[in-house]
């Protein structure tokens, strides 16, 4: 009879894998870093990138950025989620709607939050409104796409005979059309938060004083290479940790999903 795997061998079980993963990519970067393929001093080694966030942890300065650049993020992400999903299930579940809308965001697509950082500058100044509604502009779009999709794609049939059973507007979308989406709603959310990380960039580095991607920039202008290798490592994490939670948070509430 074979053994019932103990919690902590099915952790290692589902980690294992990542954990190989993360061992060849730092085995990959040490071996860069120590042939000289790169000119020395530009290619930190992984224990000179650690030794320089411990650094940074000790100062202060790691800190600091990382709450300056959490709060922008977590409420331009906030934002841009509530308006991108309200928008999505609106424009998924009435087709006229959808045929006003759709084609004017999918002329915004295009256009990355990194192009509006002089107009953004130029109506709110340098402050933390423009970086907010920067973020909160591509987080908007992200997580439209994917409600909207997710909403169309619920079929008609099921509203059909809710209503036909004399199911109100409101039960309808409690009880069909957003268990339905549900999914799609974690995946937009889920993209959304990378996408928050990645328009924060663009925006710090349009102006500020503080924050993760503004101490890249002014690393990068005294090549303190361990100190950028070391921010990106801090953005990377915040991405993984993000994406764990709303995972965690889909097997919670969305259990009915096999995705």
């Amino acid at each position: 009879m074979q053994a019932t795997p103990t919690p902590v061998g099915r952790a290692l079980g589902r980690l294992g894998p990542a954990l190989g993963a993360a061992g060849a990519v730092l085995a990959l970067w040490s071996l860069a870093a120590w042939s000289g393929a790169v000119a020395p001093g530009l290619l930190p080694t992984p224990a000179e990138t650690v030794a320089a966030l411990v650094d940074s942890a000790r100062s202060g300065v790691l800190a600091t950025d990382l709450s300056a650049s959490l709060a922008r993020a977590g409420q331009g992400f906030a934002l841009g989620a509530v308006i991108g999903g309200a928008l999505g299930f609106a424009t998924g579940y009435l087709p006229r709607l959808s045929a006003a809308v759709t084609p004017v965001v999918s002329f915004l697509r295009p256009i990355p939050a990194i192009a509006l950082v002089p107009l953004a500058t130029a109506w709110f100044g340098i402050g933390e409104s423009a970086k907010r509604l920067l973020i909160a502009y591509a987080v908007l779009l992200a997580v439209w796409l994917y409600v909207h999709d997710g909403v169309s794609r619920v079929p008609v049939s099921h509203l059909r005979a809710a209503r036909s059973l004399g199911a109100p507007l409101h039960r309808r979308f409690t009880e069909v059309l957003l268990p339905a989406a549900a999914p799609a709603l974690l995946a937009a959310l889920r993209y959304g938060a990378s996408v928050a990380l990645l328009a924060l960039v663009a925006a710090e580095l349009g102006g500020a004083d503080a924050g993760l991607a503004y101490r890249l920039q002014v690393d990068g202008q005294f090549l303190r290479v361990d100190r950028m290798f070391a921010g990106l490592l801090v953005l990377g994490l915040l991405g993984v940790a993000a994406d764990l939670a709303l995972a965690a948070v889909g097997r919670r509430f969305v259990h009915w999903s096999a995705s």
